[in-house]
Parts: C-alpha cells; sequence; structure tokens
C-alpha cells in the first residue's frame, strides 16, 4: 500500500506539473534606424550628394555593401535568445529607396526569410523613407497607405483686403517656403498569422534647430499618430495595433505622453489607450541613442492596450527589449561606448540601437 500511495503521488505531481507547462508561438517585432542608407549612385531627384563617392562622406559602393552586410547581421539576430527566429515585422527609417531595401534583403543572412517589403517615397529633404519588411510566411498585408505629416514653420498673416484668389496664392507660397518637408506616417494593415493586426512605422521630425524649437513638429506627429489609432479603433474597437519608430523624443515627451497620449504603467490603459513599454526602460536608464555622454530612448514600439492583456488565447504583448549586443558599441576613441556608426574609413552599423517587443500565443493542445 505503501509503495502504491508513492505511485500514486508520483503520477498526480506528473500531470500536475505537464498542466502548468505551457508552449507559446512568439513572434519579435522590431524597429531599427538604419542611419542614412544610401547606396552610392547620385540620384537628381534626392539630396543624396553626400552620400556618392566624391561627397563628403566618400561612400563607395564597397561600403555600402558592407553596411548591408552589417544591417543584415543586426535584423536576423534581433530578439535571440528567446526567439530563435529573426523578426517577424521589421520597421525601418532613414532609408533612401526602395532599391536599397531590395539590396538588403538578398544578403545571405536575410534570403532565406522570404522578406516582403513596403515602402513609399516621402518628400522628406534628404530624400529618406520609413518602410514595412516582413517575413510573408507569417505575415500577410491587406492594405498599406502612406499617411502624410503637414507642418509649417510658421503662419504667413492673412490681410483683411485680400480676395480668395489671392488666399489661394497665400496658401501656395506657404506650401512652397514654410512647409516643413518630413517623413510620411505608414500604415500597413495585414494578418499575423490569422489574427489581424496594425503597424505604424515612424519617423518624426528631428530636433534640428533645437529641441524646444522644434517640439511643435513631433507634438503634430504625435496627433496625426492618435488620429490614425483613433480611425481604426472606430472600425473595430478591440483593434491591434502597434505604432513604431524614431520619434526624436522620449517617452516622457509631451509628444509621445499628451500628442499620442502613451501610458506608462499596464494598469494604467483604459480600453482605447496606448501603452508604452519604453517608458520602464528608460527609468531604469536605458538608451538607444548617445549624445554626449547621455543616452536617450528614442527608438519604441507602443501598442494599444488591446494588446496587454494576461489572457495569451490570442497573439498579446509579452515584453520589451533593446538589441544591444558589444559588437554594435565602439569599444575605443572619443565615441567610446555609443554605437557603432559610419565614419569616413569604413562602413559601421547605425548610431541607434534597435528596439523589440515578443508577441506571444498559447498553443492549445
Amino acid at each position: 500500500m505503501r509503495s502504491f500511495r508513492i505511485f500514486l503521488m508520483a503520477v498526480l505531481f506528473s500531470i500536475q506539473t505537464q498542466s502548468q507547462s505551457k508552449k507559446y508561438k512568439i513572434h519579435t517585432i522590431a524597429f531599427y534606424n538604419f542611419e542614412n542608407l544610401y547606396d552610392a549612385v547620385d540620384d537628381v531627384f534626392t539630396n543624396d550628394d553626400e552620400w556618392t563617392p566624391n561627397g563628403a562622406q566618400h561612400w563607395t559602393t564597397e561600403k555600402y555593401h558592407q553596411k548591408l552586410n552589417n544591417l543584415a547581421r543586426v535584423l536576423f539576430e534581433i530578439g535571440t535568445p528567446e526567439n530563435s527566429n529573426a523578426p517577424t515585422l521589421i520597421g525601418g527609417a532613414e532609408i533612401e529607396n526602395r532599391d536599397v531595401l531590395e539590396d538588403l534583403i538578398k544578403e545571405p543572412k536575410l534570403q532565406p526569410l522570404d522578406l516582403g517589403i513596403i515602402h513609399f517615397d516621402s518628400p522628406d529633404k534628404r530624400g529618406i523613407d520609413v518602410a514595412l519588411l516582413y517575413q510573408k510566411k507569417y505575415f500577410r498585408p491587406t492594405s498599406y497607405s502612406n499617411i502624410p505629416l503637414i507642418i509649417y514653420k510658421k503662419e504667413i498673416p492673412k490681410k483683411e483686403e485680400e480676395t480668395e484668389v489671392l488666399d489661394e496664392e497665400i496658401e501656395v507660397k506657404r506650401e512652397d517656403k514654410n512647409r516643413v518637408f518630413t517623413r510620411d506616417q505608414l500604415l500597413v494593415s495585414g494578418f499575423l498569422e490569422d489574427e489581424e493586426i496594425h503597424i505604424i512605422v515612424n519617423h518624426w521630425p528631428s530636433r534640428s534647430g533645437g529641441e524646444k524649437a522644434t517640439s511643435l513638429f513631433r507634438e503634430a506627429a504625435g496627433k496625426l499618430n492618435r488620429k490614425i489609432i483613433d480611425s481604426l479603433q472606430q472600425i473595430n474597437p478591440r483593434a491591434k495595433i502597434l505604432t513604431m519608430g524614431d520619434f526624436n523624443d522620449g517617452p516622457l515627451n509631451k509628444s509621445i505622453k499628451v500628442g499620442l497620449g502613451a501610458k506608462g504603467v499596464k494598469a494604467e490603459a483604459a480600453e482605447f489607450d496606448v501603452f508604452n513599454p519604453f517608458e520602464e526602460l528608460e527609468s531604469k536608464g536605458f538608451g538607444t541613442i548617445a549624445y554626449r555622454d547621455s543616452w536617450n530612448i528614442f527608438d519604441q514600439i507602443i501598442m494599444t492596450a488591446s494588446l496587454v492583456k494576461s489572457d495569451f488565447s490570442t497573439f498579446n504583448f509579452w515584453k520589451a527589449g533593446i538589441f544591444n549586443q558589444p559588437y554594435l558599441i565602439q569599444n575605443s576613441g572619443q565615441y567610446k561606448g555609443y554605437p557603432l556608426r559610419n565614419t569616413l574609413a569604413e562602413a559601421g552599423f547605425s548610431d541607434h540601437l534597435p528596439v523589440y517587443v515578443y508577441l506571444i500565443k498559447e498553443i492549445l493542445r
């Protein structure tokens, strides 16, 4: 009897352990600012002279292909070791054109992933765009569009005596002289396996000219982002939406906290709110970009509350991270400890570090 009781207890313990061990599907969603991903060919329609063999950067075909090789290594490894598979979705910024993306996905590291490309040319004055790469095996896009961010340096005052025709002339004049031509916001909708998901890829206006002087531009970008999210939630209140990018602002800046309305604590994110897991990472001293020995998290992935649930019967957020491998960091010189970027001598990686989140779903037996 004693032996039988021991045996029975062992069986029950085994059953209980098996019921507690759950298995999950996992997808890595990533964003990376590629920092000046230009080819070495002069494009008469964009301001890329700096990135040519005779330009200030002495940018050659050899350097270009080394840059592609560097980026491919990073994109293949983001999210490891928790997920052995490369990211399913990759948002990118500072991309010259579609051709450089076609070259990138043909790199030996990335070619087996069979990556698709969604890209539009934007009106940015440097000719740089945002894009989305995706593994065709896991993600099927159903619609995509580029949504312009229309902002101006200042308003042109209107005189009372002007006619409607003159008003139109003023609008044209304002468009030409005062508009800040910046990157569009890329909206992609599709199915992650069998679940609908929406992705917004961003590269908000820079701080060139000063943080305070340019804050209004990024606040406008945050409001446009919120408007896109609101429109998707009107169609489906439970829509799963991820907005990612180089926001050129940190999690606590007004563009993120007010314009977009991001919450930094899961419990504070109500039904139609958005949650920013990178606010906690910033509070712990992490960063994605360094300037004057100070780190900031400008690169973030923010999501609607519909993705922040403890129920993993569908794909939901698990955790976020910054991909910060030693090979991405300079180990000597004036900028020791900073991200390893391009120099006149050789192609680097980027002045930004990539970020990622995991979406997981329980595998039901």
